[in-house]
């Protein structure tokens, strides 16, 4: 159980390699910041926990959870909140699934998760499993805009060890496919509230009839409400069109979607990717596929698996496959297509890898090849695909004297379409859809059919200004180029452009800003990064997501070392670590080989400005001590190359953590500001150096075997603790 008092700083329990890293970091963490008297606890929100808090009614008492997704999403509306949130599982259904048998199989009495529900019952148990999938945690937690950007030591550390980048060709056929129509950006209605209001959702059949989707929606003055739908027919002509076009071109077919932050409408859509791409198979063998329970959005490994015992619709699967394009490959090695399971397919994630190495991607033959990175909905797409065509003409960037884009992102109060997933349904008839205000105004209405993917998003009033200040603030500190990304000619963006350009101008700075299409945008800050100059990228909240993995990757090689400051808008901070999409491939590393090569540098960074934040707010000298000594030991860890190493028998995140508590503890020995800390650290710095052969050997020891965690996604504390802590030396020291 967590907790009942509130600690100075939350460190949030997560999953896979970042919670694997906690167990070795945070034992250090508490040990030093004790010292300062500041109190650091722990508070879950890892997908097996947020299970766990879900069903106590089915639990022991000793299983039983709080649930403290909840506890922190009422602490981060308070000015005294100071949390530090490691990346999270944003689950999938196979992930969920398979977190859910895991600890079925530790004794967890949990129901099993309904795919097809069909008494009340199941809708029941359907309901409370799905508030679990995709980006349940995000909106939660984020009650205040995004201010994110390369801490200045990573990006100085970057430009004098610049990382490979792949060559780029002017006849490269790597290309950017989107629909030309009938997407969510073409279909989008957009209008701001002039008054408080509730509002519903219902679908009116051809005959009349009405269904509600969605009621009791309610909505501030101010509020910006868009509408729209993706038609399932238009998606699946496309699809058969890329597909075939893949085909002549000689390229990999890769689909790039958001099938963990979009859990509703992106599962659908790659489910549609599925059928469009084993067409055949679908068309021959559909009421058997059913029979077998193959649910496309679930991905081709899923369905792979309910095919073992029939042979002859295998034998098809090959047949079609090895007619179709071959697909780009999350795993080649080990036979993982891009279409095997849907939260491997993270856009944010796979489109800057791929733009970072030249426009490859790995094929089923373990060679790199050109890819159609087939990205269905075109409001975002033009990003990826102005970036190629720059590349494509001007050459790869060079890392060591390109400047920064730094962001700042609209996402308090789960702004825009990343807080759109209780009002995304796929149309179950032919119809039109309204949505229906309190007064009986039809706000937005749009004619679809059955198969169709409509949502609705919101934005509101108090985030927009919040936002729009925090750019003005951010572009006053740096001094450099400023750009909006809003496209005027897209409903929703022009109703934020509303907002925007009077603010500005009331505040005298809109000669400081730059208001830009995403495409434009795009252009713009590659070339001024490319002079080595600096630009700030004001955007909503997808595109905060996009943009803070694509310039990171592109000018440090990874976005996990990005600072990440959510500045609550009631005075609190929340600190993020970076992004956790490689963290499945670390983990089956670790179990295989006991080689962490997780970089805690993003956590580095985040305790750093944490401690900052909490001198400020609570007036403790010693915490800003502390953090100027973090950063201190961050830049310690860079200058001296003390990041881990990606092969077994190397130095690990282990290895990291020891080297930082000892530059940590160096730097607070060393310091005047505080006598105490000095004479408190200096023994402490001491007994690290003087044992730092036991030490190093202790933890190089520990590598080469299987490690034992007792569960992937619900792990043994005592167990995780013995391979994550394996010298005796370092834990006498720190305790």
């Amino acid at each position: 159980m967590a907790e009942n008092t509130t600690p100075d700083i939350i460190y949030t329990k997560v999953d896979e390699a970042p919670e694997l890293a906690s167990a070795s970091f945070l034992p250090i963490i508490k040990k030093f910041a004790n010292a300062a008297g500041v109190t650091v606890g722990t508070r879950d929100i890892s997908l097996a926990g947020r299970i766990i808090a879900t069903f106590p009614e089915v639990l022991t008492e000793d299983q039983r959870q709080t649930d403290d997704l909840a506890v922190l999403g009422e602490l981060v509306k308070t000015p005294g909140a100071n949390v530090i949130k490691l990346p999270n599982i944003s689950a999938s259904v196979p992930q969920l699934v398979a977190a859910i048998k895991e600890l079925q199989g530790q004794g967890y009495a949990l129901p099993d998760y309904p795919e097809a529900p069909e008494t009340d019952t199941e809708k029941a148990i359907r309901a409370k499993y799905d508030t679990i999938k995709g980006s349940a945690v995000n909106p939660v937690l984020r009650e205040g805009n995004s201010d994110r950007r390369a801490a200045k030591a990573v990006k100085a550390y970057a430009q004098a060890n610049p990382h490979r980048m792949g060559d780029w060709t002017a006849n490269s056929k790597t290309r950017v496919s989107s629909m030309s129509g009938n997407d969510f950006v073409s279909n989008e209605k957009s209008a701001t509230l002039a008054a408080e209001t509730g509002a519903k959702i219902v679908l009116v059949g051809k005959d009349g009839s009405e269904t509600v989707l969605k009621d009791g929606l309610s909505y501030p003055a101010g509020t910006v409400v868009d509408a729209t739908f993706m038609s399932a027919k238009a998606l699946g002509m496309f699809l058969e069109d890329q597909i075939a076009k893949t085909k002549a071109d000689g390229t990999l077919f890769s689909l790039h979607l958001k099938a963990t932050m979009m859990k509703v409408s992106d599962p659908i859509i790659f489910g549609h990717a599925v059928k469009a791409y084993l067409k055949p198979v679908f068309d021959k063998y559909g009421d058997e596929l059913a029979a077998a329970g193959v649910n496309p959005n679930s991905g081709l490994g899923d369905m792979l698996a309910r095919l073992d015992d029939k042979p002859e619709i295998m034998a098809e699967v090959e047949k079609v496959m090895a007619e179709r394009p071959p697909l780009y490959m999350v795993d080649s090695d080990r036979g993982i297509t891009n279409l095997h399971v849907p939260s491997d397919v993270i856009v944010d994630a796979s489109m800057p890898a791929l733009i970072r190495a030249g426009g490859k991607g790995w094929g089923p033959d373990g060679k790199e090849h050109d890819s159609n990175c087939v990205i269905p909905d075109n409001s975002y797409a033009p990003v990826y695909d102005e970036t190629i065509n720059y590349f494509k003409e001007t050459g790869k960037l060079d890392p060591a004297t390109a400047g920064t884009v730094q962001n700042i992102g609209l996402m308090a109060q789960k702004a825009e379409e990343y807080g759109s997933h209780p009002t995304t349904f796929e149309i179950p008839h032919d119809g039109t859809v309204k949505m229906i205000l309190s007064d009986g105004t039809v706000l937005h209405e749009h004619t679809v059919e059955a198969g169709d993917i409509w949502r609705s998003a919101s934005t509101r009033k108090a985030p927009i200004q919040d936002w729009v200040q925090l750019a003005i603030d951010r572009q006053r500190a740096e001094g450099c180029e400023a750009i909006f990304w809003l496209n005027a000619d897209r409903a929703h963006d022009a109703e934020l452009i509303k907002y925007v350009k009077p603010i500005l101008e009331a505040k005298g700075v809109a000669d400081k800003f730059k208001i830009m299409a995403p495409r434009e945008a795009t252009r713009a800050s590659l070339e001024t990064i490319r002079a080595g100059k600096n630009s700030i990228a004001v955007t909503g909240n997808v595109l905060r997501d996009y943009l803070t993995d694509l310039f990171p990757i592109l000018e440090l090689a990874t976005s996990a070392k990005m600072l990440s400051i959510v500045k609550l808008m009631n005075g609190g901070g929340l600190f993020e670590t970076g992004a956790g999409g490689s963290a499945p491939k670390h983990v089956q590393q670790l179990q295989q080989e006991n080689h962490l090569r997780w970089d805690s540098l993003g956590e580095f960074c985040a305790l750093g400005e944490s401690l900052q934040f909490l001198a400020d707010a609570r007036g403790n000298e010693k915490a800003r001590v502390l953090g100027k000594a973090v950063d201190a030991a961050t830049q310690g860890i860079l200058d001296n190359n003390r990041s881990p190493s990606r092969k077994v028998g190397e130095p690990d995140n282990r290895d990291s953590h020891y080297w930082f508590a000892r530059y940590w503890a160096e730097a607070l020995a060393a310091q005047s500001e505080d006598a105490d800390l000095a004479a408190h650290f200096a023994p402490i710095a001491k007994a690290l150096a003087d044992n730092e052969s036991a030490i190093i050997s202790e933890l190089a020891a520990a590598q080469g075997s299987p490690a034992d965690l007792g569960g992937y996604y619900h792990t043994d504390a005592d167990k995780t603790a013995s391979v994550m802590r394996p010298s005796a030396t370092l834990n006498s020291i720190i305790g």
